[in-house]
């Protein structure tokens, strides 16, 4: 009985009460937040009871991110302490990263693939990543144009935004873009968390442990595949915190921010998310269609970490568990761990989108019109700065400002997004994710390794 009205019941209420909520933001005035909150509440009774009869982590994950946003939004001084579950998980997450990527990555190369095949999934993973992000940077351009979210709007940036500004700017360094990919010391791109750097170093070993005689290679081989499958179980024992991590950052998100600050930049939002909508269903479904992609088993694999990059707006939470749910579904680890922790750096798909859109948005809200040839001069500028950057704090918002003043506009000007960043950040990370796990079976298909 539970189990057969338990999704009906969810669904409905759900729909419902998200619409009323959107309905509320908009129009405050119009009384019907007690109704909302009602309906919310019972959408969130039907997810658990959902949730008993099915048992499933990526269940509990949507179940908690939806309790994380109504308690967020009820009790925001019960909500704000909850970000320790969300920094704990992530700190959890961290500590896997390295060792399970230099492990794979190790065992990938030496043991298993030549070293020109490494060589060649290489470029063809580059070849792959510089056409599907720059067709990003486009459809963010074309939606913020159709949209025209900026004209007409005033952007003003408040003291919050100011001081989170001025705070990221300070951190600013001088990155090259090339030079960063290598690291000079593994142990700081370790404890900095470079996970390009992370995998520079753990190909390089690789390849110098294939070189090795046999003697001297089994040792270490069989040192890197025991700690690859210890790294996978306490993988296993992570995600057991993920819900509990989803549910408090979305909590403390909404507490800290609250959803009335969507109302005056709401079309900004829309546009976006609308532009990322289009760019799965235009792209990446294209993609997925053309390289014979099983969709249902694909996403069953990657909705765990979809539902963790979306809640806690983190590409490296998913990192783990895509990598683990990717060799499940059939990928061989060595092209897992190559591709997709590259793709890190060099394919992140939502990010250049909504670089090129809120770039143009800002321009739009200053009452300037952008010729089309500036636009395509600063999608060129784009495809080269929104590279080789992920391990840098704030890095999307650093390279917005930096392209806002190259257009000639001041970068004040982009100090008011940051109010809404969050909300935006979910929808980019996921689809970074996205776009990264797809990256990843296409080269293991071009390579014949499916």
């Amino acid at each position: 009985m539970l189990k057969k009205y338990a999704l009906p019941a969810l669904l409905i209420t759900a729909t419902i009460a998200i619409l009323l909520t959107v309905w509320n933001v908009v129009l405050p005035e119009s009384g019907i937040d007690s109704l909302t909150g009602v309906l919310r509440w019972a959408a969130l009774v039907s997810g658990v009871a959902f949730a008993l009869s099915r048992s499933s982590l990526t269940v509990w994950i949507v179940v908690f991110m939806g309790l994380g946003i109504q308690v967020g939004y009820d009790f925001p001084e019960v909500a704000e302490p909850l970000k320790v579950f969300s920094d704990i998980f992530l700190r959890l997450i961290k500590t896997i990263i390295a060792p399970l990527l230099f492990a794979t990555l190790v065992v990938g190369i030496a043991g298993h693939s030549s070293l020109k095949q490494v060589g060649r999934m290489g470029l063809k993973a580059i070849i792959y990543f510089e056409v599907v992000t720059t067709i990003a940077l486009f459809i963010g351009l074309a939606a913020i144009n159709l949209s025209e979210a900026g004209v007409g709007s005033s952007l003003s940036a408040g003291a919050n935004e100011v001081s989170k500004a001025e705070k990221l700017l300070e951190q600013k360094e001088t990155h090259d873009v090339i030079l960063d990919i290598f690291p000079e010391n593994i142990a700081k791109s370790v404890a900095t968390n470079q996970v390009l750097q992370i995998v520079v170093f753990s190909i390089l070993f690789g390849i110098g442990l294939a070189m090795v005689k046999d003697e001297k290679k089994k040792p270490m081989l069989e040192f890197a595949e025991s700690l690859s499958e210890v790294m996978f179980k306490f993988t296993h024992i992570v995600m057991y915190f993920a819900p509990l991590a989803v549910g408090g950052a979305l909590a403390y998100s909404v507490a800290t921010m609250g959803l009335g600050v969507l109302k005056d930049l709401l079309m900004l939002v829309f546009t976006l998310y609308a532009a990322l909508i289009a760019f799965v269903l235009l792209v990446l479904v294209p993609i997925g269609l053309l390289v014979k992609l099983p969709f249902r088993r694909f996403m069953q694999a990657i909705s765990e970490p979809l539902s963790i990059a979306f809640a806690t707006a983190s590409s490296e939470a998913a990192l783990p568990k895509a990598m683990e749910n990717l060799e499940a579904m059939g990928i061989p680890r060595k092209v897992v761990a190559f591709v997709l922790p590259t793709g890190y750096s060099f394919n992140l798909d939502g990010t250049t989108l909504y670089l090129s859109l809120a770039s143009v948005f800002v321009a739009q809200a200053c009452g300037v019109d952008l010729t089309l040839s500036e636009q395509i001069q600063m999608c060129l500028i784009l495809m080269l700065t929104s590279k080789g950057v992920a391990g840098i704090r704030g890095a999307s918002f650093l390279i917005l400002v930096s392209t806002v003043a190259s257009l000639g506009l001041d970068p004040q000007k982009a100090f008011a997004i940051l109010a809404i960043d969050a909300v935006m950040d979910m929808g980019r990370t996921t689809v970074n994710v996205l776009g990264n796990c797809l990256a990843t079976y296409v080269v293991a298909r071009w390579e014949k390794e499916i």
